[in-house]
């Protein structure tokens, strides 16, 4: 039996997930792979492999544990994301940056995840200043439209987990060999807020519009998201607006707006594109308006190039190559 809240009642009912559904599903929310080695930077894939009691999943939230540090979430087409920072508990160490604060909680919401599939929710980050053997516990709340399932408990010291009703997704933390990096500098998305890199790429004119600095960044092996930007500026007298843009190595490339309000960060894309008005100049750039590229054909590496076709309202098609920085836009 599991029990599922629904608006301040609980109910007992029974969880029937078929073997057939997914091979080695389970019936509870965890994760893909439940290892990661000592100060080792990981995609954390939680794999969500039913709904609740049959209904859609809706929501997804995910609480980080202390030691889990330089969260980036994985946008998900279809989903809002919404990403909430905090104090933690330590000081960390960032390429030479003292951080003592970042990403708490990530809230996928308002998608619709039938309860006849499955589906996974990556969230990338750092593993930092864990003792090996340790397992960091991440609780999970599943919502399908009023119905709630909190997956949040941890077995006590020396306790058996699989007895647990609604266990919290477990990753053991393993000894790893220490080469005094790990993989950030191949990190996707930068969902940090942090200014943008010097323009790269080249200028482009089309009308009255001038598109420059346009670049992607590098990404993890295996990550099939990526973030693009670029700089326009209308010389004219007439409003334009980018309406659309395309790119063969990815198999859709959303126009997404990025904001913190309240130290809580939303993303949301912007179907209607951007109004690029007369006499003024946009930016996309981290932690604001960007391109983000979905279902990557192959990871995009520094020092290469990324085909795009932006489509504006009256300038038409425009053909800009992103050239490829580090993570960190440089």
């Amino acid at each position: 039996m599991k029990t599922i809240k629904t608006f301040g009642k609980t109910f007992g009912l029974a969880a029937l997930l078929s073997a057939t559904a997914f091979a080695g599903a389970e019936a509870h929310v965890s994760f893909l792979d439940r290892e990661a080695k000592q100060d080792s930077t990981i995609l954390a894939t939680l794999q969500v492999p039913h709904g609740c009691d049959g209904k859609a999943t809706t929501e997804v939230r995910v609480k980080l544990p202390e030691g889990f540090v330089f969260a980036k979430p994985q946008p998900k087409a279809g989903w809002e994301l919404e990403v909430i920072k905090g104090d933690y508990q330590k000081t960390y160490d960032n390429h030479g940056d003292k951080v003592k604060a970042g990403v708490i909680e990530v809230r996928w919401r308002n998608g619709n995840l039938s309860d006849d599939f499955y589906d996974t929710f990556v969230i990338q980050g750092k593993v930092s200043g864990v003792e090996a053997g340790t397992s960091l516990a991440f609780p999970v709340t599943q919502m399908c439209g009023e119905t709630v399932t909190a997956w949040d408990q941890v077995a006590a010291e020396g306790g058996d987990a699989h007895g647990l009703k609604s266990p919290a997704p477990l990753l053991k933390v393993v000894a790893g060999e220490d080469h005094g990096h790990d993989h950030d500098d191949m990190a996707g998305m930068d969902m940090s807020g942090m200014g943008a890199a010097a323009p790269a790429g080249e200028t482009v004119k089309a009308g009255d519009l001038e598109i420059s600095g346009g670049f992607a960044k590098a990404m993890l092996p295996g990550q099939p998201v990526g973030g693009g930007f670029f700089t326009v500026k209308n010389n004219g007298k007439t409003d334009d607006r980018l309406l659309s843009v395309t790119s063969p190595v990815s198999g859709e490339v959303q126009i997404h707006e990025m904001e913190t309000k309240d130290n809580v960060m939303r993303m949301r894309q912007l179907k209607d594109g951007i109004a690029i008005a007369a006499g003024e100049t946009v930016k996309l750039e981290p932690g604001n308006l960007h391109l983000m590229f979905q279902k990557v054909k192959t990871p995009f590496k520094q020092g290469g190039t990324v085909p795009v076709t932006l489509t504006f309202e009256k300038a038409g098609k425009v053909d800009l190559v992103l050239q490829v920085l580090s993570a960190q836009g440089k």
